[in-house]
């Protein structure tokens, strides 16, 4: 990408409005625009950032035999009261809108029901089981805090996967599968400081597992003992829960963490109302048990951006920075050189382009938090090298051009 060539730009301050830091520097680095609260557009940057977050997901759910389905948004409330969550005294965070000619649709806060009542077709026998969908999917939820940027919207971008299996075992079994590959998909992102948590089950069952990121804007208390193999949200810190646990309240530190994804054993809780049912090998009827599991895609990149952001600006992950290089060409043989290789890397490159002093370019490398700035002058030629400065550490060091691996 030249950045002469995009309608990007750069602000010196973020809006006023824009209180928390993943926005203001995602809003000043120029990935995101704010329409209104908890409401945000994603610009071509921070576009990149979300498809490589994506990217990581479907890899590692393709692994445990999941397939990549696609369901309407608009929803059909018959569904939804056979559960009774199309109740606003049940689930206080629905948008509904009326429907001309009469009668209200909903938009989708979460598919339980929908999957639930789609599967009813394709599940009918033993033998069509076990099976596992996932989708990556705007939601819509009227929150009453859209105050933290992307990491709380009344419009994000969600994953959420759903399996269906014929017996309790089996769900356990499957459960366990996911618990590996979430472990595998926030290690790949960047997010090492990510713990297993035991938490309510909200509108979606009585318990959950969450995962939670230890930050220090998290909205969230969480307890955790010394090894962290116990990590627990103050909405359960209770007596009962520490028995269940074997832990106690001595053990245990606090601190404040940010939710990016949580699972949940389903069991029959949407498939029994729905009639979710299939036939077994000695055909009895029986209810299909199911599990859920979500990860919050617009709220992991916020939470990335506050984990690793410094005075500077923003500093990303090689494996979902937008670009892994950007790239500046000072002098007239510098920006020679630099052209030849952006015509040969064009899609793994930053190029800064511009008619700007390089003070400003090396400014907004540091503030978009591309990994690598490679700079190309008259001065580094000279040695027949370009100088590569590491945004996470800012340490500079000359490569020889022959040996200058862009990847």
């Amino acid at each position: 990408m030249r950045l002469s060539k995009t309608f990007i730009k750069t602000l010196r301050e973020a809006p006023k409005d824009e209180v928390a830091r993943n926005g203001a520097l995602l809003t000043r680095a120029g990935y995101i625009h704010k329409e209104l609260a908890g409401v945000y557009d994603y610009l071509p940057l921070g576009l990149r950032v979300l498809e490589n977050i994506k990217r990581i997901i479907r890899e590692e759910l393709t692994k445990i035999d999941s397939e990549e389905v696609q369901l309407t948004s608009l929803q059909n409330p018959e569904i939804w009261e056979k559960t009774g969550r199309f109740s606003d005294q049940q689930v206080d965070i629905w948008f509904k809108t009326e429907v001309t000619g009469g009668g209200v649709l909903g938009l989708a806060p979460t598919h339980e029901e929908p999957i639930t009542n789609l599967m009813r077709t394709y599940i009918s026998s033993y033998k069509d089981l076990p099976r596992s969908v996932f989708q990556i999917q705007t939601k819509f939820r009227n929150e009453k805090r859209a105050k933290s940027g992307i990491l709380r919207g009344r419009e994000f971008i969600m994953k959420d996967m759903y399996s269906f299996h014929a017996t309790e075992e089996d769900l356990d079994r499957y459960y366990a599968e996911v618990e590996k590959a979430y472990a595998r998909i926030y290690e790949r992102l960047g997010l090492s400081e990510t713990y297993e948590t035991f938490a309510s089950g909200g509108i979606f069952a009585k318990y959950s597992h969450e995962y939670q990121t230890f930050l220090p804007v998290g909205e969230d208390t969480v307890y955790y003992n010394s090894d962290r193999s116990v990590v627990l949200n103050e909405e359960v810190y209770n007596d009962e829960v520490l028995a269940d646990l074997n832990v106690r309240r001595e053990e245990l530190e606090t601190t404040t963490a940010a939710e990016v994804g949580n699972i949940f054993k389903l069991k029959v809780k949407y498939s029994e109302p729905l009639g979710l049912q299939f036939s077994s090998e000695d055909n009895q009827l029986k209810t299909v048990y199911m599990g859920c599991y979500g990860i919050g895609v617009s709220r992991v990149m916020g939470v990335i951006a506050e984990k690793y952001a410094d005075e500077k600006g923003l500093v990303w992950p090689e494996q979902i920075a937008p670009f892994k290089y950007y790239l500046v060409g000072i002098g007239e043989s510098g920006v020679a050189r630099a052209e030849e290789i952006y015509a040969a890397h064009a899609d793994k490159i930053l190029y800064d382009d511009r008619n700007a002093r390089p003070g400003e370019k090396f400014a907004d490398a540091e503030l978009m938090g591309i990994p690598y700035r490679v700079v190309i002058s008259d001065k580094t030629l000279a040695e027949n090298c370009a100088e590569v400065t590491n945004r996470r550490t800012g340490e500079s060091k000359l490569v020889k051009l022959t040996e200058l691996t862009i990847d």
